[in-house]
């Protein structure tokens, strides 16, 4: 029941990072303006925001305009709910232990800041600092107010990270590497630690790579002129660090010796 439960909450929160995900990079307001069709600008009803749900019942069409829908609505929606799932076993799922409640609010926090991260850097091609930024100080708050012993070590994989990435956006004078990489790269070692960091940042070139050859194989993209967000996949290496970060450290260290 537990797990269900907590699928279904993060179908909505999901339908609420669609709005983070949409707004923030474009400079618009969170708060302000209800949520309403992209191509006919109707105000949508309260059964047309049913997560998930709404979705399939209009058939990925607008309910006014009959235009398609994008998928990336009920993706969100659905990534989100499957996430917090593993958020919750992850966690432990004590659900009258104080620990773990604190520890699920932060883990759930840390799992939407990254699926807003990966979605807005899919689509825009921006890393929000208004995402990025809050995130940072919540996961000082927590080492400090949790794990104190963790905040050194943190606090080093993330600088080391953050340094790591400023050298290739300097190498590359920005043209490999965004700025907003950079700082996502300090929040990343921030809320991973060592080793975990490693991890990530390993899957995050590697799936980086695997994914550039194929869209180039492809004629998707040319090797001049065009970029590939690299955001989704710090964000898939550090959702990956999370919650097999140890058995994947282990695998790959005994890989190599």
């Amino acid at each position: 029941m537990g797990f269900i439960l907590i699928f279904i909450f993060g179908l909505f929160i999901g339908s609420f990072l669609n709005v983070l995900a949409d707004r923030l990079p474009r400079g618009e307001s969170v708060i302000k303006g209800r949520s309403h069709c992209e191509k006919c600008r109707k105000e949508l009803v309260w059964f047309d925001l049913i997560p998930l749900f709404s979705f399939v019942f209009l058939k990925g069409i607008c309910r006014y305009c009959r235009t398609r829908l994008s998928l990336y609505y009920p993706i969100i929606e659905l990534t989100t709910g499957i996430m917090f799932v593993l958020a919750f076993f992850y966690a432990g799922f004590r659900i009258y232990d104080l620990g773990f409640m604190i520890s699920l609010i932060y883990y759930l926090f840390i799992v939407s800041s990254l699926i807003v991260v990966f979605f807005a850097d899919l689509r825009y091609g921006i890393i929000p600092d208004k995402i990025v930024f809050p995130t940072v100080l919540v996961s000082f708050l927590y080492l400090a107010l949790n794990t104190k012993y963790l905040i050194l070590p943190h606090l080093f994989s993330a600088v080391g990270a953050g340094l790591f990435f400023l050298l290739l956006f300097l190498i590359t004078k920005g043209k490999g590497m965004g700025f907003g990489d950079v700082k996502f790269a300090f929040l990343m070692g921030l809320v991973l630690g060592f080793p975990n960091i490693i991890v990530s940042l390993y899957i995050a070139f590697l799936t980086g790579a695997v994914v550039g050859c194929i869209l180039i194989v492809w004629k998707r993209k040319r090797l001049k002129g065009t970029s590939i967000p690299f955001g989704p996949f710090l964000v898939l290496g550090t959702f990956s660090a999370i919650f097999w970060g140890e058995f994947i450290f282990q695998k790959i260290t005994s890989v190599l010796r």
